[in-house]
């Protein structure tokens, strides 16, 4: 190995020793429709299949999500063994029978259907057919091959085998390790979001990652899923109702009742539920199930709600976003997300609250860094700009769950551990090698080579 640590010499250690067994903490978990359908939409299972029968099938087009009856998505386009794209609706279901069982072979809505998605195979063979009699296309997909989840119950854990071998090298080797590391990580982000911008185009796939960055793990599907539902093209069309349509689709103005608002409050719900209520009835099949959201474990600062309301601003601030993102600074961005105003939402946690009676930023500085770690950076390595030195000096502003177990495994109760986590990247850093590492292994370390590795890395 040479002595630049890059994100090449970490990819090494992955196709030299690949941890072959099965994860040991990750459970075999099969994620619902709607993340099934939102990962689909963002291309996270590629673009290029085998269909059941041996075709070649190539996403043209995602489409867009279907706001009538029928399949999950309208207006895509697929190519069939490089013939010219057909035009039609996609519909993705768990099981392939679920076409049948659940009535789309009789159902003259899912006629224009030119791709079935599913999970899982049926025992016997099966064929999609329209009600005319049509075939459709199969392809399976298979959600292991997911980069990561949108959520993930992950234990904390004891030091690990690699725990010795970490403590024993010299502050600038282990320095090393995680340089690589972070730069694997950094570069991996920027190809998901270039594989995003292809699909979707870049305005949509900014939009798309600094929603799911404001949903943070506990609502980053809901957030993700609005945002692929309603477009920003759309959203920006209809600025003056953009923030009506936003909570509306979030499902947060069912009751229209105003007396279960505060006096602060009514005038502000009265003027989304005037917005929402004419472009209910056309949106109403894709508004949120209230179950999606996650409110009992969120810091009444990270409510839902306050996040939806800063989409809403950057819909409007849109141009200015533009503009700070081309100054490629850290500086740049963080002013423009602190200086996101709101007149109700920076004195509300939630849209019932009493008000507080000091002013709230609408996006906190930890969840700044985050879209700078997840969003910006790896936007600006796509666009070939050196980020690195800067990234690398970007200071940690949080801390979670999976990254104390990450730091547990890989440090335990090492004195430098503490210095090891101070920087975005080196956070970063930790979390992909748990990740590749920690999680892909059900031997308890005694067969994880990352411990080896580490001994002999120079």
């Amino acid at each position: 190995m040479t002595n630049q640590p890059s994100a090449e010499r970490y990819a090494e250690l992955l196709v030299a020793t690949r941890v072959r067994e099965r994860a040991l903490f990750l459970p075999l978990r099969m994620p619902n429709e709607l993340e099934l359908q939102a990962r689909w939409f963002a291309g996270e299972f590629g673009k290029n299949f085998a269909s059941a029968t041996g075709d070649k099938i190539d996403i043209v087009q995602f489409g867009t999500w279907n706001r009538e009856a029928g399949p999950d998505f309208r207006d895509a386009a697929v190519r069939v063994n490089g013939s010219e794209p057909l035009r039609g609706c996609i519909e993705i279901d768990l099981v392939d029978r679920n076409w049948d069982s659940h009535g789309h072979a009789i159902n003259p809505a899912f006629e224009e259907t030119v791709l079935h998605v599913f999970v899982d195979k049926s025992d016997r063979e099966f064929f999609t057919r329209t009600k005319s009699n049509r075939n459709v296309p199969q392809v399976r997909i298979d959600p292991a091959i997911l980069p990561e989840a949108f959520s993930a119950n992950i234990p904390l854990a004891r030091p690990g085998r690699c725990q010795a071998p970490l403590g024993n090298l010299p502050e600038d080797r282990v320095r090393s390790v995680l340089d690589a590391a972070a730069q694997f990580r950094l570069q991996k982000k920027a190809a998901r979001i270039s594989a995003k911008i292809d699909n979707h185009g870049r305005d949509e796939a900014l939009f798309q990652e600094i929603a799911a960055a404001l949903g943070y793990k506990e609502n980053k599907l809901p957030l993700t899923l609005i945002a692929q539902r309603l477009s920003l093209k759309t959203l920006r069309k209809n600025l003056d109702d953009a923030e009506a349509i936003l909570f509306g689709l979030a499902g947060f103005l069912e009751t229209p009742d105003l007396a279960i608002y505060k006096k602060s409050a009514k005038n502000y719900v009265r003027e989304l539920w005037d917005g929402w209520w004419p472009q209910r009835d056309r949106l109403q099949r894709l508004i949120l199930p209230a179950k999606i959201w996650k409110l009992s474990s969120t810091r009444p600062v990270n409510h839902p709600q306050r996040r939806l309301a800063a989409l809403a601003i950057l819909v409007h601030k849109w141009p200015a976003f533009r503009r700070s993102l081309g100054k490629r600074t850290a500086a740049a961005m963080e002013n423009f997300f602190h200086t996101l105003d709101h007149p109700f939402w920076k004195f509300h946690y939630t849209m019932t609250a009493d008000a507080s009676p000091e002013p709230m930023a609408l996006v906190g500085e930890s969840r700044v860094a985050d879209i700078l770690a997840n969003v910006i950076f790896p936007f600006w390595r796509v666009e070939d700009v050196d980020v690195w030195p800067k990234y690398a000096k970007l200071p940690a502003r949080l801390t979670n769950r999976r990254l104390e177990t990450a730091a547990t495994r890989l440090f335990g109760n090492d004195a430098r551990r503490r210095d090891f986590t101070k920087t975005i990247a080196h956070q970063q850093a930790l979390l992909q090698i748990y990740e590749d590492f920690c999680l892909q292994d059900n031997s308890d370390c005694a067969h994880c080579p990352f411990p080896e590795q580490m001994a002999n890395w120079r």
